[in-house]
């Protein structure tokens, strides 16, 4: 599910002249963020009055973006941008390095900068295939015409000449680039070379928005992502070297849920491999993932279920909603009462009462959370024809493997559809690596991107629907 990075809003920053140590110049450093790392610059040039400065944010493409106050005072730096509740502080040594902290919505950072240009760590990802690949590649674009956007991405077939099955892989939920990067991983790829090398063609493509992919992936809900699969799987039949009666679907997390819903309404699709694709309703699988993960976090009893029991009641307001208007003040409402009665969720967010809540309340009415909380994934299963495959990790604590394979089971099998696999892969996570706990926190700290055992069964199964 989502994982957000940090964004940068804007401000001013008026600074207090500083004598002895010079703090002037490019200040470089890595923000490592949920195992993501971002580099982070901070310019500070002296004026009449003291400093001002800018900040970038190289990896987001931001530059040049000015902050709300600084100070710096007996070899501590202090800046801040308000606007966005970001604080940075840290004690400039005799090295010349400041060594300090980064914090932002009551999360701090660990952030050292210096006048040296920084560079990231590099990741050991032994799964991840370098060129030159042994097999066809081919970079691709596809037109969604309802949607008036171009699609684009990276077809690879086992060699040029020949015919061939073939899976699309759709990818999970926030916007995310062919290869489904995330974390330091390329679980998308790392598929898409091991299927590939045994024979089967993978097409994958950057979702709309992102990369070399047109459209606006902020209005954009599950059911348009399903029409940008659609649009995938009408290219692949104008193709000669495509088995046009072997395309199958494969999608992880919120993709497991776009490939039912492209299988139910189309005859062209072969078979389709949930990977942690939900069978449960938007809002109950909420709720079972803030238990799992809050249990992990180790949250007190009664603050976890304090916590539910304020979800549970924001989504059975988004569930019973007809108009967009009221949701949007009858959330509101409900919100405020929330705070009124723990005042202390907003204290420690740093932000006015109004702001929290406005805030709290537009995460909620997006468009794509809207559809996500009312959706119910059953309605596509139980019209889903073709053979289904559905995997989902132990120890996966965003998509509870036990309750979200029996309801798939159960959907499928209302509808009448018996050829179905679902196997639940002892010690794997949500993305499928071999893990200790299946918090997300240990995604960007495991080595391996996607279990050799989950690839095997995944082209163990898939040979038997194409052979």
């Amino acid at each position: 599910m989502k994982i957000q990075l940090i964004v940068f809003a804007i401000g001013i920053l008026i600074a207090n002249i500083v004598f002895g140590q010079d703090i002037t110049g490019s200040w470089n450093g890595i923000l490592k963020v949920q195992g993501t790392q971002l580099r982070i610059v901070f310019n500070i040039s002296k004026t009449e009055n003291g400093f001002t400065s800018s900040m970038d944010s190289p990896d987001q493409g931001a530059k040049g973006i000015p902050v709300s106050s600084t100070s710096f005072e007996n070899s501590t730096l202090k800046l801040a941008v308000s606007s966005a509740r970001i604080e940075y502080e840290g004690i400039l040594g005799h090295d010349n390095i400041i060594v300090g902290n980064f914090k932002q919505g009551g999360m701090s950072f660990h952030l050292n900068l210096s006048k040296e240009i920084a560079e990231k760590e590099k990741l050991v990802r032994p799964q991840e295939p370098t060129k030159p690949y042994p097999y066809y590649e081919e970079e691709v674009t596809f037109e969604n015409k309802p949607a008036g956007i171009t699609l684009a991405g990276t077809l690879t077939l086992p060699t040029k000449e020949g015919v061939f099955p073939v899976v699309i892989l759709i990818t999970g939920s926030g916007p995310q680039n062919r290869d489904e990067e995330l974390m330091g991983h390329k679980p998308f790829l790392v598929i898409s070379d091991f299927l590939t090398k045994n024979g089967i063609g993978v097409l994958r493509f950057d979702d709309r928005g992102v990369g070399s992919s047109k459209g606006d992936f902020k209005t954009a809900t599950s059911f348009d992502f399903s029409t940008d699969v659609e649009a995938g799987v009408d290219y692949l039949l104008t193709r000669k070297d495509i088995n046009k009666k072997k395309i199958g679907l494969m999608g992880h997390s919120e993709g497991g849920i776009i490939a039912p819903m492209v299988a139910s309404r189309s005859k062209d699709i072969a078979f389709i491999v949930l990977l942690a694709g939900t069978g449960i309703p938007g809002d109950q699988l909420l709720l079972l993932q803030q238990e799992l993960l809050g249990k992990e976090s180790h949250i007190s009893d009664d603050g976890l279920k304090k916590a539910l029991t304020i979800n549970k009641g924001a989504f059975e307001i988004v569930t019973k909603s007809t108009s967009s208007e009221q949701l949007k003040t009858d959330l509101t409402n409900y919100i405020k009462q929330v705070f009124k009665d723990n005042p202390d969720a907003v204290k420690q967010s740093g932000m006015s009462e109004d702001d929290f809540v406005q805030k709290q309340v537009s995460q909620v009415i997006n468009p794509w959370m809207l559809y996500f909380i009312k959706y119910n994934p059953a309605i596509a299963l139980e019209k889903v024809k073709c053979p289904v495959l559905a995997l989902n990790g132990e120890k996966d604590l965003q998509v509870a493997p036990k309750e979200n394979l029996q309801a798939i089971k159960e959907a499928l099998a209302k509808g009448g559809n018996k050829r179905v696999t679902t196997i639940e892969l002892p010690g794997l996570n949500h993305l499928f690596q071999e893990c200790k706990t299946g918090s997300p926190t240990e995604y960007a700290t495991i080595e391996q991107t996607f279990s050799p055992i989950a690839l095997a069964e995944i082209l163990k199964w898939i040979k038997m629907q194409t052979k």
